[in-house]
């Protein structure tokens, strides 16, 4: 950190011990993997830098906010709209859910056998080494799985600010009014927070901030599928990472700057790999900070990454909000058929994300796809054996991967990823 921020992490009530001892295995996790990296594009260093102020900088920017009258809502998931948080004078941050933290004391709480995220989740609260947790004035879960659904029982025991919204099951009319419902709910809830009344001209320019934040992802994703790739996998994930931490203009600007020294290297047929280096496609679970374990692993195997399919990644970016609306009414509509496309593996049934995967082989020119699934993902695993199935038998190579957030299985991991990526060539 570039200065000494402890005495706002105490006043968040953070465990000074266990915050400096994570900050210091991510710090060293992030310079073994990242910065290791060669001929990476300049305009990471942005991103470098957000990373090394990820609970400094940022955490302050929050705090500030707080101070000048504006809320701070916490979410977990995609789902939550950050078009209805923006237009009620809040800002929206994404909460720590990536490593193993303070398991023992997670495992009196949460069955051994619970979703690696989900029990990080609790990690953090319980270590006290989230401050985006603890600075939030509203915590957002979700119903999408039956763990996050239960496990929300329990997190409401230990913070005072749990707001739960319900999710459709089912791709349906009615789950699409459900899940109207709920956003109609949830823009009440922000605007009880916050003091403000959500009208036409605040969703419309939030609507227009956050389409900006996807296009800027777009516009990366669209230069992936070049060859040779002209960024690693491990920087374009941390992209889609930073955003949902960062100022959202800020990251906008910062994504398309990077998009702008990019397209020089495609011209130039510049990459960061080699020309025909084996394309590898992820597919899955969302893989939140600092969970880089499994890209680091294939980038260092002989592969790259072109694409996520991912809530951090394509799922939860690829579909803009409709703005051309003119009342609260149709742009909440529009908010509703946007999210109502993610094709969470909690729907069913759920041929769009199979066609998804298949159009993002095509479109990236993915040699392969590597499924990955954490451990006790109920939705993911289940998925990934049709999906895996469906793949192959339309001959795209496909290796389903599951693991948590430990480095046990790294060695394990790494034959079984060398073999794969062998198998392409």
């Amino acid at each position: 950190m570039s200065e000494d921020y402890r005495s706002m992490w105490k006043d968040l009530g953070l465990d000074l011990v266990a915050h400096d001892a994570l900050l210091g295995v991510l710090g060293k996790f992030y310079q073994d993997i990242y910065l290791a990296q060669k001929n990476r594009p300049e305009g990471m260093g942005y991103f470098d830098f957000v990373m090394s102020e990820v609970h400094g900088l940022r955490i302050k920017e929050l705090l500030d906010e707080k101070k000048a009258g504006r809320k701070i809502i916490g979410s977990y998931c995609v789902f939550v709209p950050e078009e209805i948080v923006l237009a009620g004078n809040a800002t929206m941050v994404g909460l720590c859910a990536g490593a193993d933290f303070a398991m023992e004391e997670v495992e009196k709480i949460l069955p051994r056998n619970t979703c690696a995220l989900i029990k990080s989740t609790f990690g953090f609260k319980l270590g006290k080494v989230c401050p985006y947790l603890e600075a939030s004035d509203m915590i957002v879960g979700e119903n999408t799985c039956d763990g996050k659904k239960k496990a929300y029982e329990s997190l409401g025991t230990l913070v005072s600010n749990l707001y739960v919204m319900d999710i459709p099951q089912m791709k349906s009319g009615q789950g699409r009014a459900l899940l109207k419902v709920e956003y109609l709910r949830f823009k009440e809830a922000v605007e009880k927070l916050s003091g403000v009344s959500i009208d036409a001209a605040r969703l419309k320019q939030a609507i227009e901030t956050v389409n900006n934040k996807r296009k800027a992802i777009h516009r990366l994703s669209k230069l992936r599928q070049a060859d040779p790739a002209p960024i690693s996998g491990l920087d374009a994930l941390l992209a889609n990472q930073v955003f949902f931490y960062d100022n959202p203009q800020r990251f906008t600007d910062s994504v398309n700057k990077i998009c702008d020294e990019l397209e020089k290297r495609v011209a130039e047929k510049k990459g960061v790999f080699p020309a025909r280096t084996p394309r590898i496609l992820m597919s899955g679970c969302p893989m939140a900070v600092p969970n880089w374990k499994l890209p680091w692993i294939v980038e260092t195997s002989g592969a790259v990454i072109v694409g996520e399919e991912s809530c951090v990644g394509e799922r939860g970016t690829r579909n803009l909000v409709n703005a051309s609306g003119s009342t609260v009414d149709e742009l909440m509509d529009a908010i509703v058929d946007r999210y109502f496309q993610v094709d969470c593996a909690i729907f069913t049934p759920n041929s769009d994300r199979l066609d998804h995967v298949e159009e993002m082989v095509k479109a990236y020119k993915a040699d392969g796809v590597i499924h990955y699934g954490l451990q006790f993902c109920q939705p993911y695993l289940m998925e990934s054996i049709p999906v895996a199935k469906a793949l192959e038998d339309k001959k795209i190579p496909t290796l389903r991967i599951e693991t948590d957030y430990s480095m046990e299985d790294v060695g394990q991991l790494k034959t079984r990823v060398e073999a794969f990526i062998e198998m392409l060539k």
